[in-house]
């Protein structure tokens, strides 16, 4: 069984997207704010960077498997200059936020409908999603690496 037919109700989903956010935020306040532009090496993203790379995928994913439409550009948050602690919390909780809420709108039938992902991958709405949520976890657990090298300490794991 894989992880979009685990989740057979919205409210399942929404459950889980809504404890992903409540994680993520712990990540961003574990993270003092002179670790936000910390790149373990120079190819590598920021800590504000990949925080904010995971949102614009949010948005991304989101519109592609629901139809809402996103109120941000794609890649644009991730192109911000201001990457404060603050405005990073501020944009990546408005991502959580947008998915949150467009997944509420939908209904079981529609995450079974097929759609071509970016015009490329053909897969259920529920599977779109489920992508989307894999994809953040993967972001948001590369900076468990950065926290630590910032000197801090980061969140418990938080399955449940």
């Amino acid at each position: 069984m894989n992880f979009a037919q685990a989740q057979t109700s919205v409210d399942e989903m929404v459950k889980e997207w809504e404890r992903a956010k409540t994680y993520t935020k712990e990540y961003l306040d574990a993270m003092p704010e002179t670790g936000y532009a910390l790149k373990p090496t120079p190819e590598m993203r920021s800590f504000a960077e990949q925080m904010l790379h995971l949102t614009d995928a949010n948005y991304g994913f989101t519109t592609a498997a629901t139809g809402e439409k996103s109120p941000i550009g794609m890649g644009e948050s991730e192109k911000s200059t201001d990457k404060s602690k603050a405005n990073v919390t501020k944009l990546v909780m408005a991502g959580y936020d947008f998915v949150i809420s467009s997944v509420k709108k939908m209904t079981p039938a529609q995450l079974n409908e097929n759609i071509k992902l970016f015009g490329r991958f053909e897969m259920t709405k529920g599977m779109a999603l489920a992508k989307s949520f894999e994809h953040q976890t993967h972001h948001r657990g590369q900076t468990t690496v950065y926290i630590r090298l910032a000197g801090a300490k980061p969140p418990q794991e938080k399955l449940f």
